[in-house]
């Protein structure tokens, strides 16, 4: 990859083509389960109720998503974000063709985005099958977004998992999406809060996962929520603009639990070469979690029961970060770690710093030195992610 603007996004989605399972999966084995766009009148499946005919994602003949066609405002250049698509006309093209969305990435002035999924590809969405199912999901999602990183070298796909078909076949299929040019793994945060059978995450019956993730240098991601949600339920009276403003202002909370438990599993003790990422969770948080954790260790003599190293010493080692528009967190970003922070613009989401992205890193970056700049806002990932030219 050449860096142009420097800047790389560790945090961008794509969203595939809605034709991308249809042509994919046989019709005649799964018929209408497969994922697809279909009109629906159906107001339950609205946030707003309308009159005419919206499209929504169905997989395995159950709606996903309420917002919108798609998650990403129909006009990216709004600074409101105000509405959704409500039929895939209205999707604009960067959003879902990987051509145009290097054209957009021109235009806010970056050089790279590494992809994490989009509609409808939710907490867990293809769990809804058996595992047969979900397997034929993955893949044709796999299989639809490694091409995206042949189109241009800009887009680093990451991949999805199985999780039905137990650990070693997981493990299979990160070796299958490495080869075709994936460079790292999304999953959820804690599959057994998912569907009822699931081992913990902490359980040895994921070691496989851990072990062919370590080898094939293919970094672990958990973005936002990561399929678990806030213990207070969103409220329904909430206007569009205000469910949005509530979700990515506190989904952090999700990750600042997700963290001490990763560290206090074994797991990174036992991978020490396996890679941890947390997107859309920016930074400011980490310190106080750093800081508890490092007590209770001290406190508790951890290092006694297999807890072999600090956890600050843990996070520094293995374990990484984003921001796109937090300065508190920046300020802090020596305790934190210099090597474990990254920028990411979040396209085409409605936090998106998109099409203002250089300005938005003018003023959280101001006062940092050039160095510590060009590290932050490329150079981490481009040796996370192996993208040196």
């Amino acid at each position: 990859m050449k860096i142009k603007h420097g800047l790389i996004s560790c945090d961008s989605h794509a969203q595939l083509d809605k034709d991308n399972w249809t042509k994919r999966m046989s019709k005649a084995k799964w018929g209408d389960a497969i994922p697809q766009l279909r009109e629906t009148t159906d107001k339950s499946h609205m946030i707003r109720a309308s009159d005419k005919p919206v499209q929504r994602w169905f997989v395995n003949g159950k709606v996903v998503g309420e917002r919108g066609t798609v998650n990403c405002p129909t006009a990216m250049g709004d600074p409101l974000r105000r509405t959704f698509p409500q039929r895939w006309e209205e999707v604009p093209r960067s959003v879902y063709d990987p051509a145009e969305r290097v054209k957009a990435m021109d235009h806010d002035g970056v050089d790279g985005e590494i992809l994490f999924p989009n509609d409808p590809i939710q907490s867990g969405t293809m769990l809804q099958g058996d595992a047969e199912f979900e397997l034929e999901c993955v893949r044709a999602y796999n299989d639809g977004l490694a091409e995206w990183g042949q189109v241009s070298d800009r887009l680093v796909p990451l991949a999805l998992i199985p999780y039905l078909s137990g650990a070693e076949a997981a493990a299979k299929e990160v070796e299958r999406a490495v080869k075709i040019g994936h460079r790292g793994v999304v999953m959820l945060a804690e599959p057994s809060r998912t569907r009822e059978g699931f081992k913990h995450f902490n359980d040895p019956w994921w070691d496989p996962l851990w072990a062919a993730c370590q080898d094939l240098n293919a970094p672990l991601h958990w973005h936002s929520g990561a399929g678990l949600r806030l213990s207070i339920p969103r409220w329904r009276g909430y206007t569009p603009n205000q469910g949005q403003a509530y979700g990515p202002s506190g989904n952090f909370s999700i990750q600042a639990q997700f963290i001490p438990n990763l560290i206090f599993s074994g797991v990174l003790d036992r991978f020490p070469r396996l890679k941890v990422v947390c997107a859309e969770t920016g930074v400011g948080w980490v310190n106080y979690v750093l800081e508890a954790c490092d007590h209770e260790w001290e406190r508790r003599h951890l290092w006694t029961q297999g807890i072999v190293t600090r956890p600050s010493e843990l996070f520094k080692r293995q374990i990484y970060v984003d921001f796109w528009y937090e300065r508190a967190g920046i300020e802090l970003r020596h305790l934190v770690g210099i090597d474990n922070i990254m920028w990411e613009s979040d396209f085409p989401h409605s936090t998106s710093t998109y099409p203002e992205s250089r300005q938005f890193v003018e003023r959280t970056l101001q006062g940092v030195p050039e160095a510590e700049r060009n590290q932050l806002l490329y150079g981490n990932a481009m040796r996370l992610y192996n993208l040196a030219s």
